[in-house]
């Protein structure tokens, strides 16, 4: 390429997202169906709460509304958040928080302040592609821990953690995504995240929580308790916590946050600067009013009904579609089912059979820093309509037909 030369390092080797790539593919067709990206479904968007709390904020009384807004974010929101944090049992200040643009400008915000290159980063296998793509182009070298049913391997871990050590490398880091874990869908079990507390400390790590879904469990299988941060009972400032807007009120304001001890916020603040730093204030701004009019309270139970029907509907429509040919655990809450497929069947074969048939979702592999997940595909119910869910499932079966159905 012609600017190559021109490149630094970082440039010549930025990691793209699969899912921001599986975007674009589908919306290069009008009749695609998209299990690809996890887009929350629009028709939950409170639209007209939305209009009102907008027009009374651009009404002019308040010339600051469209104004450069503070790096660290607009303090009423701060505050807002603190309280939000609270009823997750998170007890934090201000100085503690600071808002992003959306939770992946938090995890690029630690790989820039905390990792060096050639740091060892732990992540799930698999683990959520954006994360991959901020440590990656953060230089860190990404080692993955294998997962049960009920979240990751503590005992592979410990292990893993051991052995990155022995051979000399420096492992500060431990990301993962607790609660229905993009891409599996796993609720991480409540006894695991005590012990990960007790393992940080003896092993003198941190942990990067990132937790977009905690609030979207469905409650036939899952409890508000059962999605407790990790960061709840922290004692020890050994967490940061991510969390977002995106996904209970609206993903275009792309209003997320980090929670850390105040010495780190601090680091992250400054980082921050040379990105932004005078951060979207109409965004907050909106954002904190839906929040203060009750706007995001009413909307939870609501977004929980909507998604588990969403849930149920793939279910459904998979195995009257491929029986048996498809196998997965039922996701307790979030946007995502995991599916195993078939001996012989390989994901980016599947892929590029279902793009023929206008669909797309994430090939498994995207997901592993290891190599694997061949075998594995993903498929967000979050924003296509329940006939389209079906219509999907549908064109899913014609696609594997050729080397599954007819055998």
């Amino acid at each position: 390429m012609l600017y190559d030369k021109f490149l630094s390092p970082t440039g010549r080797h930025l990691h793209e997202s699969a899912i921001r790539r599986m975007g674009t593919v589908a919306a290069r067709s009008a009749d695609m169906v998209s299990f690809a990206a996890g887009y929350p479904d629009p028709a939950s968007f409170p639209w007209g709460e939305l209009r009102e709390l907008a027009a009374d904020l651009l009404s002019g009384a308040d010339p600051t509304v469209l104004q450069y807004g503070p790096t660290r974010g607009h303090e009423p929101l701060i505050e807002a958040i603190v309280e939000l944090l609270a009823a997750r049992h998170i007890i934090v200040t201000p100085p503690q928080v600071t808002i992003t643009t959306g939770s992946q400008q938090g995890i690029d915000l630690v790989g820039r302040v905390l990792v060096t290159p050639g740091d060892v980063v732990l992540v799930e296998l698999p683990a959520y592609t954006g994360a991959i793509s901020a440590f990656k182009n953060a230089q860190a070298r990404l080692v993955g821990v294998r997962q049960d049913d009920d979240g990751i391997d503590l005992e592979d871990l410990d292990a893993v953690c051991l052995r990155e050590r022995r051979a000399g490398h420096r492992v500060n880091l431990l990301y993962l995504v607790p609660n229905f874990q993009n891409p599996t869908g796993l609720l991480l079990g409540l006894d695991k995240r005590q012990r990960l507390l007790e393992w940080v400390e003896r092993c003198d790590m941190l942990i990067v929580e990132d937790d977009p879904y905690g609030a979207l469990y469905f409650d036939d299988v899952a409890r508000a308790e059962d999605t407790r941060p990790i960061r709840a009972d922290d004692t020890r400032g050994r967490v940061i916590y991510l969390s977002t807007f995106s996904k209970t009120l609206a993903p275009g304001f792309r209003v997320g946050w980090v929670v850390a001890p105040a010495a780190l916020i601090e680091r992250f603040d400054t980082a921050k600067q040379s990105i932004d730093l005078m951060t979207g204030s109409l965004d907050q701004r909106i954002v904190h009013e839906a929040v203060r009019r009750g706007v995001l309270d009413r909307l939870a139970p609501d977004l929980r009904r909507l998604y588990r029907t969403k849930r149920d509907a793939m279910e459904q429509a998979l195995r009257e579609e491929l029986g048996g040919h498809l196998r997965w655990l039922p996701p307790k809450g979030g946007f995502f089912l995991w599916a195993t497929l078939p001996d012989g069947v390989e994901d980016e074969t599947l892929l590029a059979r279902a793009l023929e048939e206008r669909l797309v979702f994430v090939a498994g592999s995207a997901f592993y820093v290891d190599g694997t997940g061949h075998d594995r595909i993903r498929l967000s119910f979050s924003a296509p309509a329940v006939d389209r869910i079906r219509e999907g499932a549908r064109r899913l079966a014609a696609a594997m037909a050729a080397n599954v159905v007819r055998s």
